[in-house]
């Protein structure tokens, strides 16, 4: 697929959305019209993406509590706020915490992930459009030896199922027509950061074996689907503005690029916290690597100025042609949304696409 502007898949989420939302919470809205305020939402988010000209689009996982969410609520087995609760903190200091979800029974099949969040977008666009789905590296952080080994006795065991349950779902996307899919993989960013590496070996993993078989299993998920694109995006965390790793991608970089089988390499690489481009020297030939160079934590707006000029750098290790531009995350991982307003949200992806049609034509 010819896409030189993308973008990583959540948007803000409107506040009579989110409003709709705790009210079905509560039992004080229908679901039928809860999902009446959905398709707005979508529809909404459509509207703003092929306006700003972007080559691809989403539905901006406006049916979804966080980018995640789709798992959660389409499998039984898990409890939605019981996992390990994570930390993330921004510049100035402020921290935080999330909850992360935990499987605590055997999944079972509830409903299917994202087969009506494509259905529903590719009958409002004649755009390429793209359908967001969890890795199992990512899935591997809501086992919890304690409280889920009722469940699956060892964390390869649910794993399993995880990729077979995913594979499932991407078979009937494709029987669908969908040919975009993108693989969620922010964890793998917590294996750049050495304080993060050394919380996994006192909890008595290493850090090189989890990697290794992490990228063993999301192989596992894309292969054999003919006809559909596959990119894994990898970030160093998103949640109201603030992340949760540092690093440069050089500790991943010879597994994650050499040995993974995905078309595109959606990369976050807004700041210094990301590291330089030449980790990008273990990307095989013939896979396309999305620089997300806009921000969509920080209101600050960049300039196509300086966009371009990492472009060049970038090209200088990955040949133009194997390029393209992207934000570096979504703009509300979570439901909570980034601290940015809608406005700036839709003129950082004007500023993708008019960037990308100025470089790439």
């Amino acid at each position: 697929m010819n896409l030189r502007s993308d973008v990583v898949g959540s948007l803000l989420r409107p506040d009579y959305l989110r409003n709709a939302h705790a009210q079905l919470e509560r039992g004080e809205l229908t679901p039928a019209a809860c999902k009446q305020v959905e398709d707005r939402a979508v529809d909404a988010a459509v509207a703003m993406q092929q306006q700003a000209g972007l080559d691809v689009v989403t539905d901006g996982e406006m049916r979804r509590y966080a980018f995640y969410g789709h798992l959660v609520e389409a499998l039984e087995g898990f409890d939605k706020y019981s996992g390990w609760s994570i930390t993330f903190r921004d510049g100035e200091g402020r921290e935080a915490a999330l909850q992360r979800p935990v499987v605590v029974e055997k999944l079972k099949w509830r409903r299917q992930m994202a087969v009506e969040e494509f259905t529903y977008l590719r009958g409002r666009t004649t755009a390429p459009v793209k359908v967001t789905l969890l890795s199992a590296q990512q899935a591997a952080a809501y086992y919890d030896p304690d409280k889920s080994r009722s469940a699956y006795a060892t964390r390869d065991a649910y794993l399993a199922d995880l990729v077979d349950f995913t594979r499932r779902e991407i078979a009937e996307l494709k029987r669908l027509g969908c040919e975009y899919i993108q693989i969620d993989a922010p964890q793998y960013a917590a294996l750049l950061d050495e304080t993060i590496r050394e919380g996994y070996r006192q909890r008595g993993s290493d850090p090189n074996a989890l990697l290794a078989a992490s990228v063993e299993l999301d192989n596992a998920i894309i292969e054999g689907h003919m006809g559909i694109t596959f990119g894994i995006h990898i970030c160093r965390g998103n949640h109201k503005s603030m992340f949760y790793a540092s690093g440069g991608y050089d500790r991943i970089a010879e597994q994650v690029f050499g040995r993974s089988k995905f078309d595109r390499f959606l990369l976050e690489y807004d700041d210094e916290r990301s590291g330089t481009f030449a980790p990008l020297r273990f990307v095989p030939e013939g896979r396309v690597v999305v620089l997300g160079l806009v921000s969509s934590k920080l209101a600050r707006m960049e300039t196509r100025e300086n966009l371009k000029a990492r472009i060049s750098e970038a090209s200088a290790i990955v040949p133009l042609v194997r390029l393209a531009l992207s934000p570096q995350g979504g703009f509300a991982s979570t439901h909570e949304g980034n601290r940015i307003s809608a406005d700036v949200q839709r003129q950082k992806l004007e500023l993708v696409a008019q960037t990308a049609r100025e470089v790439w034509g």
